[in-house]
């Protein structure tokens, strides 16, 4: 089975009116998603930030968890603490990975849009399990990536959709709706 890496990037990114921003980081973001990181043995989680500050938070808020007052009051968040990586680009979080695995990750992202090479969960689940490459899935923020920054990567993950027309899930959301297709218990062949 391939190891799964992910990654939360917050630059750059569209605003609503499609200007290129960087979003800033959420004390959420950082908590729940290292918590499914855990759940569906994510090998590491990738805060992707390009400013020196907004890194600083998130490091403070990690070290909370990970040796303060919060390692001993929840020892669940320290343990879910352990996989997370922060890094000033999405360059650096492929190279950790290479690094790592001695061979460049399948480099996939998700939209709410399809593309040419968008791929199904189906697809990316069996190259997965049946694959020896590691794969480093990526998450936008705000109103996601911008397109030229998609179209640097191998695969885009379909959209995930509801029975309705809505559809902004929160980046939370998202990723725990993903790993679980991408990771989760086959739940549709028990009987």
């Amino acid at each position: 089975m391939a190891n799964l890496y992910i990654g939360l990037v917050h630059y750059p990114i569209y605003n609503k009116h499609y200007e290129v921003i960087t979003t800033a980081i959420t004390n959420y973001d950082i908590h729940d998603i290292a918590r499914a990181a855990t759940t569906y043995e994510v090998k590491k989680y990738f805060v992707v930030h390009n400013i020196p500050a907004q890194r600083e938070l998130a490091k403070t808020i990690m070290s909370h968890w990970q040796t303060g007052f919060g390692s001993t009051y929840n020892p669940d968040r320290k343990d879910a603490f352990a996989g997370v990586e922060l890094v000033s680009s999405i360059r650096s979080a492929v190279e950790q990975v290479e690094e790592a695995e001695g061979v460049k990750p399948l480099i996939v992202t998700t939209d709410a849009r399809t593309y040419e090479n968008t791929v199904s969960y189906a697809w990316m689940r069996e190259t997965l399990e049946k694959g020896d490459r590691p794969v480093l899935v990526l998450f936008g923020t705000g109103y996601g990536m911008t397109k030229e920054t998609m179209q640097e990567f191998d695969y885009i993950l379909e959209p995930i959709y509801g029975p309705g027309e809505y559809n902004h899930l929160s980046v939370r959301s998202a990723v725990s709706i993903i790993l679980d297709r991408l990771r989760g218990e086959a739940w549709w062949a028990k009987k």
